[in-house]
Protein backbone atom coordinates (compact mmCIF):
# COMPACT_ATOMS: atom_id res chain seq x y z
CA UNK A 1 0.00 0.00 0.00
CA UNK A 2 1.40 3.55 -0.86
CA UNK A 3 2.59 5.15 1.91
CA UNK A 4 -0.11 7.74 3.45
CA UNK A 5 0.12 11.34 1.95
CA UNK A 6 1.92 9.91 -1.23
CA UNK A 7 0.73 9.95 -4.59
CA UNK A 8 0.77 6.94 -7.02
CA UNK A 9 -0.78 6.94 -10.98
CA UNK A 10 -3.91 4.21 -11.14
CA UNK A 11 -2.13 1.38 -13.04
CA UNK A 12 -4.07 1.26 -16.49
CA UNK A 13 -4.70 -2.49 -15.80
CA UNK A 14 -6.80 -1.83 -12.40
CA UNK A 15 -9.34 -3.76 -12.94
CA UNK A 16 -13.24 -2.53 -12.65
CA UNK A 17 -14.98 -3.18 -9.31
CA UNK A 18 -11.40 -2.53 -7.65
CA UNK A 19 -11.49 -0.99 -4.20
CA UNK A 20 -8.42 0.22 -2.55
CA UNK A 21 -9.49 2.67 0.04
CA UNK A 22 -7.88 5.96 -1.59
CA UNK A 23 -8.62 8.98 -2.89
CA UNK A 24 -9.21 9.67 -6.18
CA UNK A 25 -7.42 13.51 -7.23
CA UNK A 26 -6.94 13.66 -10.88
CA UNK A 27 -5.32 10.90 -11.95
CA UNK A 28 -3.50 9.86 -8.94
CA UNK A 29 -4.69 6.99 -5.98
CA UNK A 30 -4.13 9.18 -2.47
CA UNK A 31 -4.16 7.61 0.92
CA UNK A 32 -4.88 10.42 2.86
CA UNK A 33 -3.50 11.11 6.34
CA UNK A 34 -6.72 12.41 8.04
CA UNK A 35 -7.63 9.41 9.79
CA UNK A 36 -9.32 6.15 8.74
CA UNK A 37 -12.98 5.68 7.77
CA UNK A 38 -14.93 2.67 7.46
CA UNK A 39 -18.52 1.60 5.89
CA UNK A 40 -20.88 -0.64 7.91
CA UNK A 41 -23.62 -2.49 6.89
CA UNK A 42 -26.90 -0.91 8.86
CA UNK A 43 -28.61 -4.47 8.37
CA UNK A 44 -25.65 -6.47 10.64
CA UNK A 45 -23.41 -3.34 11.80
CA UNK A 46 -20.40 -5.29 10.10
CA UNK A 47 -17.28 -2.96 9.41
CA UNK A 48 -16.67 -2.98 5.82
CA UNK A 49 -13.12 -3.16 4.10
CA UNK A 50 -11.01 -1.68 2.89
CA UNK A 51 -10.14 1.05 5.60
CA UNK A 52 -10.26 4.95 3.89
CA UNK A 53 -7.49 7.56 4.58
CA UNK A 54 -9.65 10.77 5.17
CA UNK A 55 -8.27 14.14 3.26
CA UNK A 56 -6.30 16.57 4.87
CA UNK A 57 -6.12 20.08 3.91
CA UNK A 58 -3.43 19.23 1.55
CA UNK A 59 -5.54 16.80 -0.40
CA UNK A 60 -8.26 19.43 -0.80
CA UNK A 61 -6.05 21.80 -2.05
CA UNK A 62 -4.42 19.68 -4.44
CA UNK A 63 -8.34 18.34 -5.73
CA UNK A 64 -8.82 22.19 -5.92
CA UNK A 65 -5.57 23.29 -8.01
CA UNK A 66 -6.52 20.41 -10.29
CA UNK A 67 -9.85 21.76 -10.74
CA UNK A 68 -8.64 25.28 -11.62
CA UNK A 69 -6.38 23.88 -14.13
CA UNK A 70 -8.73 22.00 -15.68
CA UNK A 71 -11.31 24.52 -15.91
CA UNK A 72 -9.62 26.65 -18.84
CA UNK A 73 -9.79 23.72 -21.16
CA UNK A 74 -12.61 21.76 -20.45
CA UNK A 75 -14.79 24.59 -20.73
CA UNK A 76 -13.75 24.77 -24.41
CA UNK A 77 -14.76 21.09 -24.96
CA UNK A 78 -16.73 20.93 -28.14
CA UNK A 79 -20.56 19.92 -27.57
CA UNK A 80 -19.70 16.64 -28.95
CA UNK A 81 -16.88 16.22 -27.02
CA UNK A 82 -18.48 16.70 -23.97
CA UNK A 83 -21.69 14.46 -24.60
CA UNK A 84 -19.86 11.94 -25.48
CA UNK A 85 -17.66 12.47 -22.14
CA UNK A 86 -21.12 12.04 -20.53
CA UNK A 87 -22.15 8.57 -22.42
CA UNK A 88 -18.72 7.47 -21.66
CA UNK A 89 -19.48 8.11 -17.97
CA UNK A 90 -22.73 6.18 -18.00
CA UNK A 91 -21.13 3.08 -19.59
CA UNK A 92 -18.47 2.74 -17.06
CA UNK A 93 -20.91 2.53 -14.39
CA UNK A 94 -22.96 0.03 -16.40
CA UNK A 95 -19.34 -2.27 -16.67
CA UNK A 96 -19.32 -1.98 -12.99
CA UNK A 97 -21.93 -4.70 -13.20
CA UNK A 98 -22.45 -6.76 -10.25
CA UNK A 99 -19.58 -5.33 -8.21
CA UNK A 100 -21.12 -2.08 -7.82
CA UNK A 101 -25.09 -3.41 -6.77
CA UNK A 102 -23.37 -5.68 -4.17
CA UNK A 103 -21.59 -3.15 -2.68
CA UNK A 104 -24.45 -0.74 -2.59
CA UNK A 105 -26.24 -2.96 -0.86
CA UNK A 106 -23.61 -3.85 1.81
CA UNK A 107 -22.79 -0.12 2.63
CA UNK A 108 -27.10 0.69 2.40
CA UNK A 109 -28.91 -2.35 3.45
CA UNK A 110 -31.18 -0.89 -0.16
CA UNK A 111 -32.96 -4.02 -1.78
CA UNK A 112 -31.65 -5.24 -5.16
CA UNK A 113 -34.14 -3.32 -7.21
CA UNK A 114 -33.73 -0.28 -6.07
CA UNK A 115 -29.94 -0.50 -6.34
CA UNK A 116 -30.61 -1.43 -9.96
CA UNK A 117 -33.65 1.20 -10.59
CA UNK A 118 -31.19 4.05 -8.85
CA UNK A 119 -28.43 2.99 -11.35
CA UNK A 120 -30.45 3.14 -14.17
CA UNK A 121 -31.58 6.65 -13.05
CA UNK A 122 -27.97 7.45 -12.43
CA UNK A 123 -26.70 6.63 -16.47
CA UNK A 124 -29.60 7.76 -18.06
CA UNK A 125 -29.03 11.15 -16.62
CA UNK A 126 -25.87 11.30 -17.58
CA UNK A 127 -27.20 10.19 -21.10
CA UNK A 128 -30.05 12.89 -21.14
CA UNK A 129 -27.39 15.57 -20.25
CA UNK A 130 -25.50 14.84 -23.47
CA UNK A 131 -28.58 14.85 -25.26
CA UNK A 132 -28.48 18.80 -23.62
CA UNK A 133 -25.13 19.31 -24.29
CA UNK A 134 -25.38 18.15 -28.03
CA UNK A 135 -28.40 20.59 -28.13
CA UNK A 136 -26.85 23.70 -27.68
CA UNK A 137 -30.01 25.41 -26.29
CA UNK A 138 -28.87 25.82 -22.90
CA UNK A 139 -25.92 28.10 -24.52
CA UNK A 140 -28.69 30.52 -24.97
CA UNK A 141 -27.53 32.14 -27.74
CA UNK A 142 -29.00 35.48 -28.80
CA UNK A 143 -27.60 37.98 -31.06
CA UNK A 144 -29.39 42.09 -31.43
CA UNK A 145 -28.10 42.87 -34.65
CA UNK A 146 -26.76 46.51 -34.82
CA UNK A 147 -28.89 48.89 -35.77
CA UNK A 148 -26.13 52.23 -37.32
CA UNK A 149 -28.88 53.93 -38.52
CA UNK A 150 -31.74 53.70 -34.91
CA UNK A 151 -32.66 57.17 -34.39
CA UNK A 152 -32.18 59.05 -31.80
CA UNK A 153 -29.04 56.60 -31.15
CA UNK A 154 -27.54 53.53 -32.84
CA UNK A 155 -27.77 50.21 -31.59
CA UNK A 156 -24.27 48.44 -30.95
CA UNK A 157 -24.18 44.75 -32.09
CA UNK A 158 -25.02 42.71 -29.05
CA UNK A 159 -24.69 39.10 -28.59
CA UNK A 160 -24.52 36.83 -25.68
CA UNK A 161 -24.60 33.13 -24.69
CA UNK A 162 -23.72 31.10 -21.10
CA UNK A 163 -20.90 30.20 -20.21
CA UNK A 164 -19.48 28.28 -16.85
CA UNK A 165 -19.17 29.79 -13.57
CA UNK A 166 -16.12 27.60 -12.55
CA UNK A 167 -14.96 24.43 -10.57
CA UNK A 168 -17.98 23.10 -8.77
CA UNK A 169 -18.14 21.07 -5.27
CA UNK A 170 -20.61 18.43 -4.66
CA UNK A 171 -21.42 16.84 -1.85
CA UNK A 172 -22.93 13.55 -2.20
CA UNK A 173 -26.23 12.65 -0.36
CA UNK A 174 -27.01 9.83 1.99
CA UNK A 175 -30.16 8.31 1.00
CA UNK A 176 -29.43 8.09 -2.93
CA UNK A 177 -25.86 6.64 -2.91
CA UNK A 178 -25.87 6.51 -7.14
CA UNK A 179 -28.75 9.36 -8.22
CA UNK A 180 -27.49 11.97 -5.94
CA UNK A 181 -23.80 11.21 -5.49
CA UNK A 182 -20.69 10.99 -7.06
CA UNK A 183 -21.92 11.16 -10.66
CA UNK A 184 -25.19 11.91 -9.66
CA UNK A 185 -27.76 14.85 -10.98
CA UNK A 186 -24.78 17.53 -9.79
CA UNK A 187 -22.37 16.54 -10.84
CA UNK A 188 -23.51 15.51 -14.32
CA UNK A 189 -25.26 18.82 -14.97
CA UNK A 190 -21.60 20.94 -13.47
CA UNK A 191 -19.80 18.66 -15.91
CA UNK A 192 -22.23 19.15 -18.86
CA UNK A 193 -21.66 22.85 -18.43
CA UNK A 194 -18.30 22.86 -18.58
CA UNK A 195 -16.90 22.46 -14.93
CA UNK A 196 -14.81 20.33 -13.63
CA UNK A 197 -15.98 18.63 -10.27
CA UNK A 198 -14.63 18.12 -6.95
CA UNK A 199 -16.90 15.34 -4.86
CA UNK A 200 -17.10 14.80 -1.40
CA UNK A 201 -18.52 11.95 -0.61
CA UNK A 202 -20.87 10.85 2.22
CA UNK A 203 -19.55 8.87 4.51
CA UNK A 204 -21.80 6.08 4.87
CA UNK A 205 -21.07 4.28 1.34
CA UNK A 206 -17.00 5.16 0.53
CA UNK A 207 -16.77 1.76 -1.68
CA UNK A 208 -19.33 2.73 -3.61
CA UNK A 209 -18.15 6.51 -3.95
CA UNK A 210 -14.73 4.80 -5.04
CA UNK A 211 -15.94 2.57 -7.48
CA UNK A 212 -18.23 5.44 -9.40
CA UNK A 213 -15.17 7.34 -8.80
CA UNK A 214 -13.12 5.70 -10.75
CA UNK A 215 -15.76 4.90 -13.44
CA UNK A 216 -16.10 8.43 -14.25
CA UNK A 217 -11.98 8.71 -13.89
CA UNK A 218 -11.68 6.42 -16.82
CA UNK A 219 -13.75 8.12 -18.91
CA UNK A 220 -11.69 10.99 -17.94
CA UNK A 221 -8.45 9.40 -19.80
CA UNK A 222 -10.44 7.94 -22.22
CA UNK A 223 -11.12 11.21 -23.68
CA UNK A 224 -7.89 13.01 -23.25
CA UNK A 225 -9.17 15.37 -20.75
CA UNK A 226 -7.80 17.11 -18.22
CA UNK A 227 -6.78 15.23 -15.14
CA UNK A 228 -8.38 17.72 -12.33
CA UNK A 229 -11.37 17.54 -14.63
CA UNK A 230 -13.06 15.37 -11.47
CA UNK A 231 -11.67 14.58 -8.28
CA UNK A 232 -13.42 12.92 -5.32
CA UNK A 233 -12.63 13.52 -1.31
CA UNK A 234 -13.49 11.82 1.37
CA UNK A 235 -13.66 13.43 4.58
CA UNK A 236 -15.70 15.26 7.95
CA UNK A 237 -17.94 17.61 6.15
CA UNK A 238 -16.90 20.23 9.27
CA UNK A 239 -13.09 20.44 7.95
CA UNK A 240 -12.62 19.23 4.19
CA UNK A 241 -16.18 20.42 3.67
CA UNK A 242 -15.67 23.90 4.42
CA UNK A 243 -12.43 23.64 3.13
CA UNK A 244 -13.93 23.09 -0.44
CA UNK A 245 -15.84 25.71 -0.08
CA UNK A 246 -13.78 29.00 1.08
CA UNK A 247 -11.14 27.42 -1.46
CA UNK A 248 -11.04 30.58 -4.29
CA UNK A 249 -10.65 28.14 -7.21
CA UNK A 250 -14.00 26.65 -6.66
CA UNK A 251 -17.07 28.76 -7.78
CA UNK A 252 -20.13 26.84 -7.20
CA UNK A 253 -21.36 24.40 -4.56
CA UNK A 254 -24.40 21.41 -4.78
CA UNK A 255 -25.20 19.84 -1.82
CA UNK A 256 -28.14 17.35 -0.71
CA UNK A 257 -28.85 16.75 2.72
CA UNK A 258 -29.69 18.26 6.62
CA UNK A 259 -31.21 21.86 6.73
CA UNK A 260 -28.15 22.24 9.07
CA UNK A 261 -25.14 21.02 6.88
CA UNK A 262 -26.88 22.82 4.20
CA UNK A 263 -27.10 26.45 6.33
CA UNK A 264 -23.40 25.69 7.35
CA UNK A 265 -22.30 25.74 3.81
CA UNK A 266 -24.17 28.34 2.90
CA UNK A 267 -22.94 30.30 5.89
CA UNK A 268 -18.90 29.66 4.69
CA UNK A 269 -19.62 30.45 0.89
CA UNK A 270 -21.20 33.66 1.90
CA UNK A 271 -18.50 35.00 4.06
CA UNK A 272 -15.73 34.00 1.51
CA UNK A 273 -14.04 37.64 -0.05
CA UNK A 274 -15.62 36.81 -3.03
CA UNK A 275 -19.14 34.60 -2.11
CA UNK A 276 -19.97 31.70 -4.53
CA UNK A 277 -23.96 30.22 -5.19
CA UNK A 278 -24.94 26.98 -2.75
CA UNK A 279 -27.49 25.07 -4.30
CA UNK A 280 -28.62 22.93 -0.95
CA UNK A 281 -31.49 21.05 -1.35
CA UNK A 282 -32.18 20.41 2.25
CA UNK A 283 -35.69 19.79 4.58
CA UNK A 284 -39.22 19.04 3.28
CA UNK A 285 -41.84 17.28 4.82
CA UNK A 286 -44.00 17.38 1.57
CA UNK A 287 -47.86 17.79 2.29
CA UNK A 288 -50.99 16.01 1.51
CA UNK A 289 -54.27 17.81 1.19
CA UNK A 290 -56.70 15.04 0.30
CA UNK A 291 -60.00 16.63 -0.48
CA UNK A 292 -63.93 16.08 0.71
CA UNK A 293 -64.83 14.68 -2.55
CA UNK A 294 -61.40 12.25 -2.83
CA UNK A 295 -61.96 11.33 0.75
CA UNK A 296 -65.63 10.30 0.53
CA UNK A 297 -65.01 8.14 -2.50
CA UNK A 298 -61.98 6.49 -2.05
CA UNK A 299 -60.85 7.26 1.79
CA UNK A 300 -59.51 3.65 2.69
CA UNK A 301 -58.04 3.18 -0.61
CA UNK A 302 -56.02 6.19 0.00
CA UNK A 303 -55.23 5.36 3.27
CA UNK A 304 -53.18 2.32 1.82
CA UNK A 305 -51.38 4.17 -0.79
CA UNK A 306 -50.22 6.77 1.42
CA UNK A 307 -48.52 4.36 3.93
CA UNK A 308 -47.10 2.73 -0.10
CA UNK A 309 -45.83 6.06 -0.27
CA UNK A 310 -44.42 6.44 3.39
CA UNK A 311 -42.57 3.11 3.58
CA UNK A 312 -40.74 3.33 0.12
CA UNK A 313 -37.30 3.52 0.77
CA UNK A 314 -37.74 3.44 4.70
CA UNK A 315 -39.01 6.70 4.49
CA UNK A 316 -35.53 8.32 3.75
CA UNK A 317 -36.50 10.78 0.76
CA UNK A 318 -36.51 13.82 0.57
CA UNK A 319 -40.11 13.56 -0.66
CA UNK A 320 -41.51 11.29 1.51
CA UNK A 321 -44.99 12.24 3.04
CA UNK A 322 -44.11 13.55 6.21
CA UNK A 323 -47.85 15.46 6.95
CA UNK A 324 -51.77 14.76 5.51
CA UNK A 325 -54.13 17.17 6.19
CA UNK A 326 -57.73 15.68 5.65
CA UNK A 327 -60.88 17.68 6.01
CA UNK A 328 -62.98 16.44 8.66
CA UNK A 329 -66.82 14.64 7.32
CA UNK A 330 -67.33 11.18 5.16
CA UNK A 331 -64.35 9.13 4.77
CA UNK A 332 -61.75 10.31 7.07
CA UNK A 333 -62.37 7.74 9.61
CA UNK A 334 -62.08 5.29 6.89
CA UNK A 335 -58.61 6.66 5.97
CA UNK A 336 -57.32 7.52 9.15
CA UNK A 337 -58.21 3.41 9.80
CA UNK A 338 -56.69 2.01 6.86
CA UNK A 339 -53.51 4.06 7.01
CA UNK A 340 -53.24 2.68 10.42
CA UNK A 341 -53.41 -1.01 9.88
CA UNK A 342 -51.18 -0.82 6.83
CA UNK A 343 -48.17 1.40 9.23
CA UNK A 344 -49.33 -1.56 11.52
CA UNK A 345 -48.39 -4.37 9.14
CA UNK A 346 -45.42 -2.78 7.80
CA UNK A 347 -42.01 -4.35 8.81
CA UNK A 348 -38.90 -2.51 9.72
CA UNK A 349 -36.47 -1.96 7.07
CA UNK A 350 -32.53 -1.10 7.87
CA UNK A 351 -31.94 2.56 7.83
CA UNK A 352 -28.81 4.24 5.65
CA UNK A 353 -26.75 4.39 9.11
CA UNK A 354 -27.09 4.34 12.95
CA UNK A 355 -26.83 8.13 13.29
CA UNK A 356 -29.65 8.21 10.48
CA UNK A 357 -31.46 6.02 12.63
CA UNK A 358 -30.97 7.77 15.81
CA UNK A 359 -32.26 11.31 14.54
CA UNK A 360 -35.22 9.03 13.26
CA UNK A 361 -35.82 7.83 16.39
CA UNK A 362 -35.69 11.01 18.48
CA UNK A 363 -37.91 12.44 15.76
CA UNK A 364 -40.38 10.33 16.65
CA UNK A 365 -40.25 10.53 20.48
CA UNK A 366 -40.58 14.27 20.54
CA UNK A 367 -43.76 13.93 18.10
CA UNK A 368 -45.20 11.26 20.20
CA UNK A 369 -44.56 13.29 23.32
CA UNK A 370 -46.46 16.10 21.99
CA UNK A 371 -48.99 17.95 23.28
CA UNK A 372 -52.30 17.15 21.18
CA UNK A 373 -50.55 14.33 19.28
CA UNK A 374 -52.02 10.54 19.55
CA UNK A 375 -50.07 7.54 18.37
CA UNK A 376 -51.99 5.61 16.21
CA UNK A 377 -49.77 3.06 14.66
CA UNK A 378 -45.71 1.43 15.02
CA UNK A 379 -44.75 -1.19 12.40
CA UNK A 380 -43.88 -4.43 13.14
CA UNK A 381 -40.49 -4.82 14.74
CA UNK A 382 -37.42 -6.61 12.82
CA UNK A 383 -34.99 -8.52 15.07
CA UNK A 384 -31.22 -8.53 14.07
CA UNK A 385 -31.34 -5.31 12.03
CA UNK A 386 -28.42 -3.20 13.14
CA UNK A 387 -30.09 0.58 12.19
CA UNK A 388 -33.38 -0.65 12.61
CA UNK A 389 -36.19 1.73 11.37
CA UNK A 390 -39.94 0.94 12.21
CA UNK A 391 -42.69 3.33 10.91
CA UNK A 392 -44.98 5.28 12.52
CA UNK A 393 -47.98 6.92 12.31
CA UNK A 394 -49.67 10.14 14.04
CA UNK A 395 -52.97 11.54 14.41
CA UNK A 396 -53.60 15.50 15.91
CA UNK A 397 -56.36 18.19 14.74
CA UNK A 398 -55.94 21.60 13.06
CA UNK A 399 -55.85 23.65 16.51
CA UNK A 400 -52.74 21.33 18.02
CA UNK A 401 -50.98 21.86 14.74
CA UNK A 402 -51.26 25.76 14.20
CA UNK A 403 -50.60 26.15 17.81
CA UNK A 404 -46.95 24.06 17.92
CA UNK A 405 -44.76 24.93 15.06
CA UNK A 406 -42.35 21.80 15.83
CA UNK A 407 -45.20 19.76 14.80
CA UNK A 408 -44.12 20.48 11.20
CA UNK A 409 -40.69 20.00 11.50
CA UNK A 410 -39.06 16.85 9.16
CA UNK A 411 -38.73 13.68 10.98
CA UNK A 412 -36.26 11.69 7.89
CA UNK A 413 -38.36 8.04 7.93
CA UNK A 414 -40.81 6.19 8.25
CA UNK A 415 -42.73 8.36 10.09
CA UNK A 416 -45.92 11.15 9.52
CA UNK A 417 -48.22 12.89 11.14
CA UNK A 418 -52.39 13.00 9.94
CA UNK A 419 -54.35 16.32 10.58
CA UNK A 420 -57.55 15.96 11.00
CA UNK A 421 -58.89 19.61 9.62
CA UNK A 422 -62.61 21.31 10.51
CA UNK A 423 -63.46 23.41 7.61
CA UNK A 424 -62.11 25.28 4.54
CA UNK A 425 -60.86 28.14 6.37
CA UNK A 426 -59.04 26.57 8.67
CA UNK A 427 -57.24 24.76 5.63
CA UNK A 428 -56.06 27.47 3.65
CA UNK A 429 -54.77 29.36 7.34
CA UNK A 430 -52.70 25.57 7.59
CA UNK A 431 -51.53 26.49 4.06
CA UNK A 432 -50.25 29.87 4.86
CA UNK A 433 -48.35 28.72 7.44
CA UNK A 434 -46.20 25.78 6.33
CA UNK A 435 -42.42 26.36 5.14
CA UNK A 436 -41.30 25.87 1.74
CA UNK A 437 -41.51 22.52 0.38
CA UNK A 438 -40.23 20.85 -2.40
CA UNK A 439 -43.62 19.00 -3.24
CA UNK A 440 -47.50 19.39 -2.49
CA UNK A 441 -49.84 16.99 -3.42
CA UNK A 442 -54.01 17.62 -3.57
CA UNK A 443 -56.08 14.66 -3.85
CA UNK A 444 -59.38 16.04 -5.38
CA UNK A 445 -62.56 14.77 -7.39
CA UNK A 446 -63.92 17.11 -9.68
CA UNK A 447 -66.44 18.46 -7.04
CA UNK A 448 -63.81 19.68 -5.34
CA UNK A 449 -61.94 21.32 -8.35
CA UNK A 450 -63.30 24.57 -7.21
CA UNK A 451 -61.39 24.25 -3.75
CA UNK A 452 -58.46 22.82 -5.61
CA UNK A 453 -58.54 26.32 -7.49
CA UNK A 454 -58.54 28.14 -4.54
CA UNK A 455 -55.28 26.21 -3.10
CA UNK A 456 -53.34 25.84 -6.47
CA UNK A 457 -51.80 29.90 -6.17
CA UNK A 458 -51.19 29.25 -2.75
CA UNK A 459 -49.29 25.76 -3.59
CA UNK A 460 -47.26 26.59 -6.97
CA UNK A 461 -45.97 29.89 -3.97
CA UNK A 462 -45.38 27.06 -1.22
CA UNK A 463 -43.23 24.24 -3.19
CA UNK A 464 -41.36 23.31 -6.15
CA UNK A 465 -43.60 20.39 -7.84
CA UNK A 466 -47.45 20.18 -7.23
CA UNK A 467 -48.45 16.72 -7.43
CA UNK A 468 -52.66 16.14 -8.27
CA UNK A 469 -54.06 12.51 -7.41
CA UNK A 470 -50.62 11.32 -6.99
CA UNK A 471 -47.82 10.73 -4.24
CA UNK A 472 -44.70 12.59 -4.12
CA UNK A 473 -42.34 9.81 -3.59
CA UNK A 474 -40.42 9.32 -6.99
CA UNK A 475 -39.34 12.29 -9.45
CA UNK A 476 -38.99 11.53 -13.06
CA UNK A 477 -35.92 12.88 -14.48
CA UNK A 478 -36.68 15.08 -17.69
CA UNK A 479 -37.29 18.99 -19.02
CA UNK A 480 -39.87 19.67 -17.06
CA UNK A 481 -39.25 18.46 -13.55
CA UNK A 482 -38.81 20.66 -11.13
CA UNK A 483 -36.82 19.40 -7.81
CA UNK A 484 -36.76 22.23 -5.70
CA UNK A 485 -38.68 24.62 -3.65
CA UNK A 486 -38.83 27.76 -1.29
CA UNK A 487 -36.28 27.90 1.70
CA UNK A 488 -35.97 25.62 3.77
CA UNK A 489 -36.68 22.54 0.94
CA UNK A 490 -33.51 24.40 -0.94
CA UNK A 491 -31.13 27.23 -0.78
CA UNK A 492 -32.05 28.37 -3.91
CA UNK A 493 -35.51 28.78 -4.98
CA UNK A 494 -35.28 29.49 -8.72
CA UNK A 495 -33.32 26.21 -9.60
CA UNK A 496 -34.10 22.75 -9.76
CA UNK A 497 -31.27 19.64 -8.90
CA UNK A 498 -33.24 17.35 -10.63
CA UNK A 499 -34.06 17.57 -15.11
CA UNK A 500 -31.92 19.48 -17.67
CA UNK A 501 -32.56 22.88 -16.50
CA UNK A 502 -30.36 21.93 -13.40
CA UNK A 503 -27.35 22.60 -16.10
CA UNK A 504 -28.88 26.38 -15.38
CA UNK A 505 -27.36 26.89 -12.10
CA UNK A 506 -24.30 26.31 -12.91
CA UNK A 507 -23.54 28.44 -16.19
CA UNK A 508 -23.75 33.03 -16.23
CA UNK A 509 -24.56 34.96 -19.28
CA UNK A 510 -21.88 36.98 -21.22
CA UNK A 511 -23.07 40.12 -23.78
CA UNK A 512 -20.56 40.90 -26.22
CA UNK A 513 -21.02 44.06 -27.77
CA UNK A 514 -19.25 45.11 -31.61
CA UNK A 515 -16.44 41.95 -30.77
CA UNK A 516 -14.96 41.51 -34.18
CA UNK A 517 -16.90 38.58 -36.02
CA UNK A 518 -13.43 36.57 -35.89
CA UNK A 519 -12.78 36.63 -32.30
CA UNK A 520 -16.35 35.62 -31.35
CA UNK A 521 -17.05 32.07 -29.96
CA UNK A 522 -18.32 29.79 -32.51
CA UNK A 523 -22.14 29.73 -31.23
CA UNK A 524 -22.39 33.60 -31.78
CA UNK A 525 -20.71 33.69 -35.18
CA UNK A 526 -22.36 35.42 -38.27
CA UNK A 527 -23.56 31.92 -40.43
CA UNK A 528 -24.61 29.65 -37.41
CA UNK A 529 -21.59 27.31 -37.82
CA UNK A 530 -22.80 25.08 -35.14
CA UNK A 531 -26.77 24.81 -36.39
CA UNK A 532 -27.84 26.17 -32.87
CA UNK A 533 -31.07 28.03 -32.57
CA UNK A 534 -30.72 31.39 -31.72
CA UNK A 535 -32.89 34.43 -30.71
CA UNK A 536 -31.85 36.52 -33.17
CA UNK A 537 -33.80 40.38 -32.43
CA UNK A 538 -35.67 38.56 -30.26
CA UNK A 539 -37.31 36.13 -32.48
CA UNK A 540 -36.53 32.16 -32.21
CA UNK A 541 -35.59 30.11 -34.82
CA UNK A 542 -32.02 28.79 -36.55
CA UNK A 543 -30.64 31.67 -38.86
Amino acid sequence: MTAPGTRAAEPAGTPAGTLTGALLIGASDVHGPGGELYAADPRTGERLAPAYGLAGPDEADRACALAWEAFATYRRTGLEERAAFLETIAARIEDLGEALVERVQAETGLPRARVEGERARTTGQLRLFASVVRSGDWLGARIDPALPGRTPLPRPDLRQRKVPLGPVAVFAASNFPLAFSVAGGDTASALAAGAPVVVKGHPAHPGTSELVGRAVRRAVQEHGLPEGTFSLLQGPGSTIGTRLVTDPRIRAVGFTGSRGGGLSLVAAAAARPVPIPVYAEMSSVNPVFVLPGALRDGGAGLGRAFVASLTTGAGQLCTSPGLVFALDGEGFDAFVDAATAAVAAAPAAPMLTRTIQSGYDAGVERLAGAGGVRTLARGIEEPGIAACGLPGLFLTDDDAFLGDPSLQDEVFGASSLIVRVRDRARLREIVASLEGQLTATLHATPEDHALAAELLPDLELLAGRVVFNGWPTGVEVGHAVVHGGPYPATSAPATTSVGTRAIERFLRPVSYQDVPGGLLPEELRDGNPLGLRRRIDGEPGRD
